[in-house]
């Protein structure tokens, strides 16, 4: 959202908390166009993926850091019932770029146990988000333009029909923005102006590990997701619950994911770490931008979701033309719908 802005000529100061675990930092970024069991395309994809494919190709060029891989997706069908409805989807012509009925499986069989059948992914792709947000992060600090603190609500004078004033950490003296985007992802079910909204979480656990195999060189989908990350590790996951203490890593989320990829994997695995998030989530399943009803100059950016990597360049284009040039938002994410 802050690079969208600074394109269009905003001067942007980012305050951010480091010590505090964001979805982005655990998250494979998998930009997955064919999801859940139905074998549905994803919200807009036909929009999202140009959107986010030219956005993080600009990233790339201005962090100098990988951010954008289209990688094959392979995913396996459990049952005749399963290859039914894949192959039923495939007579849509709104499917033909995406459902592919025989992919080439790599390494798959030389490292997994045997599947009912297989089924491809076309468009499929990984955002590299801890690359990109720690990049993104020593730039910002280096121009001085990143403030590495948490911000204490108490610290921004909402006024209706003025500026807001914040005081910055670190600062004693209070500066005049024109505007305060919220980007809090779950935890902006704190916020005194946002807060009444409904925000959902859904804490999600992955494991890092590496294979004693053949490299593996596709995103691959069986019980677990299982990503290669390029350094020979691969990423692990995910679990999902509604309701957590904290965003800490847990043994029985470990012991879950070890289990499932045992049933999957027939080469040893090694654990290298163990992750936790929160992922924001909403209960329409749509993200929340756009102004408060009360406060015009306070904004919220939220609720991308498991989807994040591939709706963030579109939503946050949206909003971008919003407060540049007063562009409607579209009715499916405005914030307004909950107000």
């Amino acid at each position: 959202m802050g690079y969208r802005l600074e394109q269009s000529g905003h001067r942007v100061t980012y305050v951010d908390a480091p010590e505090q675990t964001a979805a982005s930092s655990v998250a494979a970024g998998i930009v997955n166009p064919i999801t859940g069991r139905r074998f549905v395309k994803s919200w807009r994809i036909d929009e999202l993926l140009p959107a986010a494919r030219q956005l993080y190709r600009d990233l790339e060029r201005q962090l100098d850091t990988p951010i954008w891989q289209e990688i094959p997706l392979v995913r396996t069908l459990f049952n005749r019932g399963d290859e039914n409805d894949w192959l039923a989807r495939g007579g849509d012509p709104a499917y033909a770029d995406y459902l592919i009925d025989q992919p080439d499986l790599g390494s798959i069989p030389q490292i997994t146990r045997p599947a009912y059948a297989y089924a491809g992914v076309g468009h499929s792709a990984r955002v590299n988000l801890a690359g990109m947000v720690g990049a993104f992060r020593r730039q910002r600090l280096a121009t001085r333009q990143l403030i590495a603190a948490p911000l204490d609500y108490s610290a921004i004078s909402p006024e209706p029909d003025t500026p807001p004033r914040v005081t910055l950490p670190g600062g004693s003296v209070a500066r005049s923005f024109d505007r305060v985007i919220f980007c809090e992802g779950w935890r902006a079910r704190f916020n005194p102006w946002f807060g009444q909204l409904p925000h959902g979480g859904t804490k999600g656990e992955v494991l890092i590990v590496r294979l004693d195999s053949p490299p593996l060189d596709r995103l691959f989908k069986h019980r677990v997701f299982l990503v290669p990350l390029g350094d020979g590790t691969y990423w692990v996951g995910a679990t999902s619950s509604n309701s957590f203490p904290d965003d800490r890593p847990t043994p029985a989320n470990r012991t879950y994911l070890e289990d499932r990829l045992r049933e999957v994997m027939t080469v040893p695995f090694e654990v290298v770490d163990h992750r936790a998030a929160v992922r924001p989530t909403v209960r329409d399943r749509r993200p929340m931008i756009g102004a408060h009803p009360a406060i015009p100059s306070f904004y919220l950016f939220n609720g991308l979701g498991t989807k994040g990597a591939s709706l963030a360049p579109l939503v946050s284009a949206w909003l971008a033309d919003h407060l540049d040039h007063g562009a409607p938002l579209p009715a499916e994410v405005d914030v307004r719908r909950f107000f």
